[in-house]
């Protein structure tokens, strides 16, 4: 049994997926069954909440025992971890946090997979927002892309402007008003048929900036849902963007200063 409190307005299935993990994965399950309650009354819909709303989650012990991650690496300034896909940043943040300080500098999609990073006390996240803000943090990702790529490598130029009412990007390749530049870089790594295993580096962070780039040059990500293939991602049974977060690298000063040149990578590869 786990129980929360409900800090703003959500509907249950968007709080779960931000609080815990092991129920965010179990959600069908635990809806089935009615083993939530909210304030006290079982409930098997997908229920509207409002702050101050007690969430208790009858999870069984094999459902709370489902890992959320794994660590890559820990010590007394930071924790990295290799997240899985289905996770929020937010239910993992939560989930840590049980076990003593923690806090979140970056995050990633629910469904992107991979390295990430929180730090454990507040020198170490002042440290890590300026690394990151100051691009001094080198992250790589893999993506399981459609395979259109016209050349084995590059450096792509566009524009973005995120709509937040509908929660997703629109990609221009000519400068528009209220777009802002987005340089992102690949190497196709692998390419088997019609699809392609690609390396891929962002010189700028944007929301959603590796899915809606790649399917704006034609090579989706294969299970992305938003901006993905439908066809192809129907082919697959495909339901989640195949994204990982495949490594992290710091170059850190201050108290933080014995992680530059360390590399943490995960363990995930997408795959069909």
């Amino acid at each position: 049994m786990k129980k929360f409190t409900v800090t703003a307005a959500a509907d249950l299935k968007t709080f779960t997926d931000s609080v815990y993990p092991q129920g965010s994965f179990a959600f069908a399950a635990l809806l089935r069954a009615k083993d939530i309650r909210v304030n006290g009354v079982r409930t098997g819909k997908n229920v509207p909440l409002r702050a101050g709303d007690e969430v208790v989650y009858y999870t069984t012990p094999a459902q709370e025992e489902k890992a959320s991650h794994r660590v890559i690496y820990a010590d007394e300034n930071i924790v990295v971890c290799d997240k899985f896909s289905g996770v929020s940043t937010e239910a993992l943040l939560c989930e840590l946090s049980e076990k003593g300080e923690f806090y979140a500098v970056h995050r990633l999609d629910r469904n992107t997979e991979g390295a990430i990073v929180f730090a454990k006390n507040r020198a170490a996240e002042s440290e890590l927002v300026s690394a990151f803000k100051e691009r001094r943090v080198k992250k790589t990702y893999l993506a399981l892309c459609k395979n259109n790529f016209k050349r084995a490598g590059g450096v792509l130029t566009a524009y973005l402007k995120k709509d937040e009412k509908r929660a997703e990007v629109e990609v221009s390749d000519a400068p528009r008003r209220g777009f802002v530049q987005i340089v992102t870089e690949y190497r196709v790594v692998k390419a088997e048929g019609e699809l392609a295993l690609a390396e891929i580096a962002l010189h700028t962070g944007k929301t959603h900036q590796i899915r809606a780039h790649m399917a704006h040059i034609g090579c989706p990500l294969l299970g992305d849902e938003k901006y993905g293939d439908r066809t192809l991602n129907d082919k697959y049974g495909a339901r989640r963007q195949r994204l990982v977060s495949k490594s992290l690298s710091f170059d850190c000063g201050g108290k933080l200063a014995y992680l530059s040149g360390k590399v943490f990578e995960s363990s995930f590869v997408p795959s069909v």
